[in-house]
């Protein structure tokens, strides 16, 4: 086994400096040294569902530089930058990874933390530390010209709006809404503006009209403004959905244009819809969540040329309380990153 350090949950609100152990080496794996961890409304649930009694080491979207390759790895090298997200394997067999869409495996993808490992039974352990041993195949290089820092969010919250995005054919000539403008939010708004869409973005927070123009929206919509949603009703081919909180669709489907599509990113709960907001405009309700490996790969290569990352406030991550803390409240725009280099 292997030893390094990084921040185990001890308890659900806290987490202390602790050694954790990683596999040795199998033949297609290689050993990143994680330099930069985003920090994700995932790992928030992740702790407040905690059991102290289990070993939850969170972060799921990092950056790093590969230090040791298995034999049969020929992808990397040591030295080479590389990011990983928030999927670490998958049966590779079923009709969804043969598709390149790990992310929807019939058995379930392992993911980063908390995951089941498919060869050892062992429990996955998160970027919140200094070392991940990982398969090669779900590692990406890192295209030169993004900061490694600003990247790391890309592996979960860039793939995770990339997917509807790419999918549903957004473009040039296309209307679309971002409802949220968070760390999901702001890379929609990003993406689909590079797309060549015509972006707006829906907000209960008037203040971050600046920000969106910033961000290359057209506008912001008051999504508290009955005026102002009623004015936009039947707009947009896509409206992005990226509230985290339990919320009512309807406002959002009555602005999606006929045949358009409301896609339900941030908010994975329950949900209920009255058939007739689908049926008046035959629209269509979505989601996803994160992407297979084809797509990250993309995902990263369009990001690199088109010059997107996250707006990101980087902190030590002896301070990953107060990042957790500050999430919580949403004190952030728009994504935490936790700089790893202090684990040394």
């Amino acid at each position: 086994m292997r030893t390094t350090t990084g921040w185990r949950a001890a308890g659900p609100a806290t987490l202390r400096r602790t050694d954790i152990q990683r596999r040795d080496l199998r033949p297609e794996d290689i050993a990143v040294r994680v330099d930069y961890c985003g920090v994700c409304h995932s790992d928030l649930h992740a702790l407040r569902d905690h059991d102290r009694h289990a070993l939850l080491v969170p972060g799921h979207e990092f950056t790093g530089v590969v230090t040791a390759t298995g034999p049969e790895v020929t992808a990397f090298s040591v030295g080479d930058h590389v990011a990983v997200g928030n999927i670490v394997d998958s049966c590779g067999t079923c009709g969804m990874c043969r598709a390149g869409q790990e992310n929807f495996c019939h058995s379930f993808p392992t993911l980063t933390y908390g995951g089941t490992d498919r060869q050892d039974g062992s429990i996955t352990l998160g970027g919140f530390s200094r070392e991940y041993v990982v398969r090669d195949a779900f590692a990406y290089p890192l295209p030169s010209g993004l900061d490694p820092a600003a990247a790391a969010p890309l592996l979960c919250a860039g793939v995770t709006v990339w997917e509807p995005l790419h999918s549903l054919g957004v473009g040039p000539g296309s209307r679309i809404a971002v409802a949220g403008l968070g760390g999901l939010g702001h890379l929609a708004v990003k993406m689909a503006v590079a797309l060549g869409a015509t972006t707006t973005v829906i907000s209960r927070t008037k203040d971050k009209r600046d920000d969106a123009r910033r961000l290359g929206a057209r506008d912001l919509i008051d999504s508290t403004d009955t005026q102002q949603m009623a004015a936009a009703r039947d707009t947009f081919d896509v409206v992005i959905d990226t509230i985290s909180a339990p919320h009512d669709l309807a406002p959002y489907l009555k602005l999606v244009a006929m045949d358009g599509t409301l896609s339900l990113l941030g908010y994975l709960g329950q949900v209920t819809v009255e058939a007739t907001d689908l049926l008046i405009g035959r629209k269509k309700l979505s989601s996803a969540g994160s992407g297979g490996r084809p797509a990250t790969a993309r995902m990263l290569q369009f990001c690199a040329d088109n010059g997107i990352a996250a707006d990101v406030e980087v902190l030590p991550s002896a301070q990953v309380d107060t990042a957790l803390d500050r999430l919580r409240r949403n004190d952030v725009r728009y994504r935490f990153v936790l700089d790893m280099s202090d684990l040394d």
